[in-house]
């Protein structure tokens, strides 16, 4: 019943889920790599960006803006064409230093709102510059940017088909096989989209209980 002719196969929509699933734990490692590389890079960006230092806040100004500005396919073949990496170093090089660019921002939007008073208590108690940030500043920082976080590692998430661009074997890798061989590109990119979309989902919801507990952490 819920196969439509020349649209929708439900028999082999059923039949490729588990081939295609196969490239999951693929995707899930790059988002998890990447995610992390991005956040830390993202952190070392936005320090530049908001030093005293001229020449290092204008690169750091000029890196944010250029990788905000190229696609991030683009960045996967300069990478992977242009500086002849292997196809997975590629992939997590471009997918880490494109979110980073946005990482950094979100994160620099964040310092902004925390209250400077702060700061200056924290040097007027001799505080060095790196205790300060770790006890003081990021964890707060961290709290704001929790929500654009979250929006970056969905994003990241679903910027991993892209990688199937250059053969690297991961979900959506694995769904244009499928669809190859059947010659059925409508139904398996559906089936595709849907588990795209489920594990948003689950990903969403593990960003919200996250918030929750870092909110009840605060509180306390």
């Amino acid at each position: 019943m819920l196969t439509i002719p020349n649209f929708f196969d439900a028999e082999l929509a059923f039949r490729s889920i588990p081939s295609i699933l196969s490239g999951l734990p693929m995707s899930l490692f790059l988002l998890i790599i990447c995610f992390t590389i991005a956040n830390i890079l993202g952190i070392f960006i936005m320090l530049l960006r908001t030093s005293n230092i001229k020449i290092i806040s204008w690169f750091a100004r000029f890196y944010i803006s250029f990788f905000r500005g190229v696609p991030t396919l683009v960045v996967l073949f300069i990478t992977y064409f242009g500086l002849n990496l292997d196809a997975f170093p590629a992939a997590i090089l471009s997918l880490s230093i494109v979110s980073a660019a946005f990482v950094a921002e979100y994160y620099r939007s964040a310092l902004l709102g925390i209250d400077h008073s702060q700061i200056e208590a924290a040097e007027a108690l001799g505080m060095s510059y790196f205790t300060m940030m770790k006890n003081i500043v990021l964890p707060q920082v961290f709290r704001i940017v929790l929500p654009s976080l979250g929006n970056v590692m969905l994003d990241m998430f679903k910027g991993t088909s892209l990688v199937a661009m250059v053969t690297v074997s991961e979900m959506f890798m694995q769904a244009k096989i499928v669809a190859g061989a059947n010659q059925d590109y409508m139904t398996i990119y559906i089936v595709v989209a849907f588990i795209y979309w489920i594990v948003c989902c689950v990903l969403s919801f593990g960003q919200k209980l996250i918030e929750r507990d870092f909110d009840f952490y605060q509180k306390a």
